[in-house]
């Protein structure tokens, strides 16, 4: 049930009648009941991936606490919660993996083992890795194990989140979901504000832009002239397609009186490649820090990797080639994570060598920095910083939107030899062809400038969800008809498409 469909509305719609005329204390049942409809509705074939997360990272739950409490050795914790997260990745290794690894070995050593062909469940990734944080809070004592199996299904498999997250945290979003809300005109209003902005950023713009996306790169021989707007395209659809889908997910919860971590903040906004990361993805970047980077950077090798580190390189390199090392790690994993593909080892690999260098080299640009007088406060430098990142950003992307690392060397190539403005108007624009290509790209333009003052304000600490709501309720309900409008006006006329991230 794609987020985008008549069906979903009205499911939601359903659910948040359901839950609020329900008594306060079976509320979180509805929602459990709501979850397991909305994810049996993707096939009952998938239902077992979910109740095998659920149920195995549930018992190693309650087996982990019950040792903490019996004061049991810590080697035989670490041996239950090393079983415990094997177990978790298990399917998601076999249903994601098992056709790359066996590819791989037939390429490597020539053999002819026969690939299998394994369903892809809805929201493995992001279930698999919600369930896996709160499995090493509770080994933490950072959370306290649930004890009901319902209650704990329901964290699992909150549907609003299930397609594409954001990956929620146990100790924030577990209490939200089992407290009764009681119903808030505010709380809906918020949501479907949010819900609203969400559906125009994706139909609006990242739909438009896909447009011209597919083209190019369905065809890059014929486009090859215009490989570089491909990519500003490309990272305008993801952008509005992704963050979109968040607003959608984020708005349903807020119906129901929830509050979902925020997933973006800004990202093109960012000064640095870290600073990217700490706006793009963030449940995921947070997930990776929290139950990764931390854990490599305190580990008994990393810290003699840091000793030797420091005798060969000195002191001041030496303490941050551990950290880079770290950094180079976790991309590493990001990219296996988007996908079981050499592009997206290829794309983990260039992120954290990117993040890795600029570790590195982080002495060095201070030093240059304050050679060439520069605070770092100056508007122009701000702006120059930006501007750097986002180019490198966007360079990235070639291989994130390309099928094959080799394609996307190609297009590297192509953007680089050849430039021919001309191209963007042999380029079908939907149903309305190529006359429609000026009217399309003024959208996509417009769409851009608007979402980029919005990000603006909300990066100066204003709140216009909240500005929104507050106004006077003839006013409020105007502005969520005028952005219907626009959507059902400026909606793109091609093919509708589903969320990109659905597929993780």
């Amino acid at each position: 049930m794609s987020l985008i469909s008549n069906a979903f509305i009205l499911f939601v719609v359903a659910a948040v009648c359901c839950y609020y005329l329900a008594p306060m204390k079976i509320r979180w049942v509805v929602l459990l009941a709501f979850s397991y409809v909305y994810y049996l509705a993707g096939g009952v074939r998938y239902l077992f991936f979910i109740l095998y997360s659920t149920i195995v990272v549930y018992l190693f739950g309650l087996a982990i606490d019950h040792l903490q409490k019996k004061n049991a050795s810590l080697k035989t914790q670490k041996r239950v919660i090393t079983i415990g997260i094997v177990a978790s990745f298990l399917m998601l290794g076999i249903v994601k993996y098992l056709g790359f690894f066996t590819d791989l070995l037939n390429t490597v050593f020539d053999t002819k083992i026969p690939g299998m062909t394994v369903l892809f469940p809805l929201g493995i990734s992001f279930y698999t890795f919600q369930s896996v944080g709160y499995l090493l809070d509770v080994y933490w004592k950072k959370a306290e194990a649930e004890k009901n199996f319902f209650r704990f299904a329901l964290f699992i498999s909150f549907f609003p989140q299930l397609v594409q997250g954001p990956i929620g945290n146990y100790n924030r979003l577990a209490p939200q979901l089992i407290t009764p809300h009681k119903f808030s005109s505010e709380a809906i209003c918020r949501g479907l504000m949010r819900i609203i902005w969400g559906y125009a950023k994706k139909m609006i713009i990242a739909d438009w832009a896909g447009v011209f996306v597919d083209a190019i790169w369905g065809d890059p021989d014929r486009y090859n002239g215009i490989v570089l707007f491909g990519l500003i395209f490309y990272g305008i659809q993801l952008y509005a397609d992704f963050s979109g889908g968040i607003d959608v997910v984020i708005g349903i919860g807020n119906l129901f009186g929830i509050r979902m971590d925020e997933n973006f903040r800004q990202p093109y906004l960012a000064t640095s490649m870290a600073d990217f990361w700490k706006r793009w993805h963030i449940t995921l970047g947070e997930w990776m820090m929290n139950y990764v980077f931390y854990p490599i950077t305190l580990s008994g090798w990393m810290t003699r990797f840091s000793g030797w580190s420091r005798k060969v390189f000195g002191k001041k390199t030496g303490r941050v080639v551990p950290i880079a090392l770290a950094d180079f790690i976790v991309f590493f994993l990001v990219g296996i994570w988007h996908g079981a593909s050499w592009k997206y080892v290829v794309y983990g690999l260039v992120n954290g060598g990117i993040i890795a260098f600029s570790e590195l080299m982080g002495n060095r640009y201070r030093s240059l920095r304050k050679t060439l007088h520069i605070t770092g406060k100056e508007t122009w430098f701000h702006i120059f910083q930006i501007v750097r990142t986002y180019i490198i950003v966007n360079l990235r992307w070639f291989y994130d939107r390309s099928d094959t690392v080799a394609e996307g060397n190609y297009l590297v190539k192509q953007a680089f030899s050849h430039f021919d403005c001309s191209q963007l108007f042999d380029i079908a624009a939907g149903r309305g062809g190529t006359a429609f290509v000026p009217t399309a790209l003024l959208i996509i333009t417009v769409g851009c400038i608007v979402m980029v003052a919005v990000g603006i304000l909300k990066e100066r600490g204003t709140d216009l969800y909240q500005k929104i709501t507050a106004l006077p309720v003839p006013l409020t309900v105007a502005t969520y008809m005028i952005l219907l409008l626009l959507i059902g006006t400026f909606g793109s006329t091609a093919v509708l498409k589903g969320f990109i991230y659905a597929q993780f």
